[in-house]
């Protein structure tokens, strides 16, 4: 077996072959639910931890995105709560319950929320208990994960439920166990999957939920990037419809 950015290449391609073309009806469920909130005034509210709030990021904010949406992360204790910076310096934070539900609380969340929660192994505290919390607030949520991942561990959470038990829509992101996928010969692994396959559900997800927003005669509020001539323009005037329901931060 060769460790080489060839063969790293080679699994990335055969990974994201399977996740882009599989799973069409858990993508359309997903899609439906994004769209129907949006449709009734809703924000799809996205959460990860670590690695996985780059799936967040791919929903929240962006260019080419939608603008009804907000990125819930755990710097947010600090950002808005009043939390000093030392609060995030516990490697273990996200093992933590507790922290769900302050997040919850800061968070600009209405009824008509939509949440997409992401996380590969699907098993910490927070995301659990935040799965948990939004399940409980009436909302809809749907998770990415990695099945086969989730599949192997034991729930870190105190209920023994893991993210995926949760959910009214899964999407498996397709990542191995351990989620890198080239054996070394010392042992462990390297070429991580999940961070291009989560990216890539989010993206087809949105594609769709644009797609319904325009049979339903409605123009997509979609993001145009700060840095095309009258992109920043477009962007204060759309973003000006959901005052005190989106946050942008770094």
């Amino acid at each position: 077996m060769s460790v080489t950015s060839t063969e790293y290449l080679s699994r990335i391609q055969a990974a994201v072959e399977k996740v882009g073309n599989g799973q069409a009806e858990a993508k359309q469920q997903a899609a439906e639910l994004l769209a129907s909130a949006v449709l009734n005034g809703g924000v799809i509210q996205a959460f990860g931890c670590g690695h996985s709030e780059a799936l967040a990021m791919e929903i929240a904010g962006r260019a080419g995105g939608l603008v009804p949406t907000n990125r819930i992360a755990l710097r947010d204790i600090v950002l808005y709560g009043g939390e000093p910076i030392e609060a995030l310096a516990d490697p273990t934070v996200e093992r933590k319950t507790g922290i769900a539900h302050r997040l919850y609380e800061l968070a600009p969340i209405k009824p008509d929320d939509v949440f997409v929660i992401a996380s590969n192994s699907g098993i910490n505290g927070a995301v659990v208990e935040m799965a948990l919390l939004v399940k409980e607030r009436g909302h809809k949520l749907i998770a990415i994960t990695s099945a086969e991942h989730s599949a192997g561990v034991e729930s870190r959470h105190p209920s023994g439920r893991k993210l995926g038990e949760i959910a009214d829509v899964v999407l498996d992101n397709g990542a191995p166990y351990g989620d890198a996928t080239i054996p070394l010969p010392g042992g462990g692994a390297v070429g991580a999957v999940s961070s291009i396959t989560a990216a890539l559900l989010a993206q087809q997800i949105v594609t769709d939920v644009v797609a319904r927003l325009i049979d339903a005669g409605i123009t997509p509020p979609v993001y145009l990037s700060d840095n095309v001539p009258g992109g920043k323009e477009h962007n204060a005037e759309i973003e000006a419809r959901y005052a005190g329901r989106i946050r942008r931060t770094a």
